[in-house]
């Protein structure tokens, strides 16, 4: 009932900047959150960030100050602002949403280059 598209992955420097853009498509309800989880390997899938329809947000630890989570609820889209980034957030980033079913979009790599 919900796809989600994802774009904004790539190679960057460490120092460098990314913007990550997820958009919702399909059942969309009134109340839901959407955000970014990522996993590298050898490493435990974290959830990086979230926000909810009313602007709640959530951030890991290990972004906090770097990262910045918002949404665009006229068109579903979620954005996550990646500043300072380091070699550490190098991962694949998975976009989702919840609401009464979760859904996962298809992942986008971020390289994070030293």
């Amino acid at each position: 009932q919900v796809q989600l598209v994802e774009s904004g992955g790539g190679l960057v420097q460490a120092g460098g900047s990314l913007r990550l853009s997820c958009a919702a498509s399909g059942s969309i309800g009134s109340i839901n959150f959407m955000g970014w989880y990522r996993q590298a390997p050898g490493k435990q899938r974290e959830l990086v960030a979230g926000v909810s329809t009313d602007g709640r947000t959530d951030y890991a630890d290990s972004v906090k100050g770097r990262f910045t989570i918002s949404r665009n609820n006229a068109n579903n889209t979620v954005y996550l602002q990646m500043n300072g980034l380091k070699v550490e957030d190098t991962a694949v980033y998975r976009c989702y949403y919840l609401a009464t079913r979760f859904y996962w979009g298809q992942g986008t790599q971020v390289t994070v280059s030293s």
